[in-house]
């Protein structure tokens, strides 16, 4: 078996693999962590931002495009370490890798789903193995959690309709009432953030249910953005 950060899984795995549990999830949020303490409301007009990936640097100047915002790699301590050496005023991560690591009084703010969606699988760990073995598959059972599972699946369904890859600014979230209901918003934007598509639904399957908030959103014009992006 492996274990893999869900968010990096491609949607169809290759031949012979299967997704043989998801655990519980961590926090999917995206969290900022600033010099002073200041949440993303707080921070100065024009604050220099480091983030990786389109997702969150469109939503983000979507939301505020008074800020600067510039690209950071690395790992999370290299990154981090940017904000001492290279003049940024903070810097947005993901919030389960600073959970798991013990970092928490690290971060300044969580950043509500509502202002940025999440990657899909975000925060999500997939373990993967064999589709033909039934014992690894049997194990792997205990450490899966149904609702994490099903609010993932959402998610990829919907990535997979809208065939996105990395290049294309995509986010969903799925959310799993008590009733066994899943709610899924999910965006796709600009890279500039001047654009920014956003649709919520509900169902009870979650393949079907990324399949229509996928299409909800092509609708609305999604299909030119990613035709422009793949240009």
């Amino acid at each position: 078996m492996a274990v893999h950060s869900m968010k990096d899984m491609p949607f169809a795995p290759p031949e012979g693999l299967t997704v043989g549990a998801v655990p519980e999830r961590e926090d999917p949020r995206d969290c900022l962590i600033t010099k002073d303490g200041r949440g993303l409301d707080e921070s100065p007009k024009g604050a220099k931002v480091g983030t990786s990936g389109l997702r969150r640097s469109s939503q983000l100047q979507n939301y505020r495009g008074d800020l600067q915002i510039e690209s950071v790699r690395g790992n999370i301590d290299s990154r981090l370490r940017k904000l001492e050496t290279e003049g940024f005023d903070a810097i947005l991560l993901a919030t389960a890798g600073l959970h798991r690591i013990g970092w928490r009084d690290r971060i300044s703010a969580y950043l509500n789903p509502e202002l940025c969606l999440p990657a899909v699988g975000q925060g999500a760990l997939c373990i993967e193995c064999r589709e033909n073995d039934p014992f690894v598959l049997d194990l792997l059972a205990k450490f899966n959690h149904p609702s994490t599972a099903l609010a993932v699946a959402a998610e990829r369904s919907f990535l997979g309709r809208l065939n996105g890859g990395r290049q294309v600014p995509i986010g969903a979230y799925g959310q799993i009432a008590e009733d066994g209901e899943i709610t899924l918003t999910g965006m796709v934007g600009t890279p500039d953030g001047k654009t920014v598509l956003k649709e919520t639904m509900s169902g009870d399957d979650p393949n079907k249910l990324g399949l229509a908030l996928a299409d909800a959103l092509i609708a609305k014009g999604a299909a030119e953005l990613l035709a422009i992006a793949g240009e």
